[in-house]
């Protein structure tokens, strides 16, 4: 008995448990981070042989095959480039002493079992997922009318001009287009998520 709630503890089972902020320094997630981006961890599960890491900017996996094996792969989805899908979450019935989180972010699909005792926790982590997969969304469709008028735009112009030479009309539309989108992605293709995490997790209650 004494050896399971070791285990449980010290996430060494195959259900996860929720490791505070104060022992973040303590997982092997934290020697990836990138902390000269400004990168910082929100939310971490560690079981036997994983740890799922979610900062403002990613979701960093360390997927091992044992609690006792050295080896380690490491997987980092950067929200920016990987959208996050089909958030669910399911509580523990009567007898079950895990509940389980699961989404899809890019083509990776994830089921993430953690001790019952952790609901309210990770309650903060399905809304903060949810709440990122929205702003993908939005920022998804910005983009798609932004390329769409753009090229509507672009044609107009072509159709309508006829005092300047076809190479500088070419130029000119194609250095505002530039800086236009720059400016744009700057906009709508955020990779910092901070905003969704400090909306919902509460780092002093978990």
């Amino acid at each position: 008995m004494f050896k399971k709630i070791a285990s449980d503890a010290l996430g060494l089972s195959d259900i996860g448990i929720i490791v505070p902020p104060q022992d973040y320094d303590k997982v092997e997630s934290d020697d990836f981070i990138m902390q000269e981006e400004k990168e910082k961890i929100f939310f971490l599960i560690k079981s036997k042989a994983d740890e799922y890491c979610f900062t403002n900017r990613a979701l960093i996996h360390v997927d091992g095959t044992s609690a006792v094996s050295k080896k380690r792969t490491l997987k980092r989805l950067d929200y920016s480039k990987y959208p996050i899908q089909n958030v669910t979450l399911e509580t523990a019935g009567t007898i079950d002493l895990d509940i389980e989180i699961k989404f899809a972010i890019g083509s990776h699909k994830y089921s993430i079992d953690v001790h019952k005792r952790y609901i309210q926790e990770l309650k903060y982590l399905y809304k903060a997922l949810i709440k990122i997969s929205s702003l993908q969304e939005t920022n998804a469709l910005h983009l798609k009318y932004a390329h769409s008028s753009l090229d509507i735009a672009s044609r107009s112009v072509n159709r309508a001009s006829s005092s300047q030479t076809v190479e500088q009309e070419f130029k000119n539309i194609n250095e505002y287009i530039f800086e236009w989108l720059t400016h744009f992605y700057a906009t709508y293709n955020n990779k910092d998520f901070t905003s969704a995490f400090e909306m919902f997790v509460n780092p002093e209650s978990i």
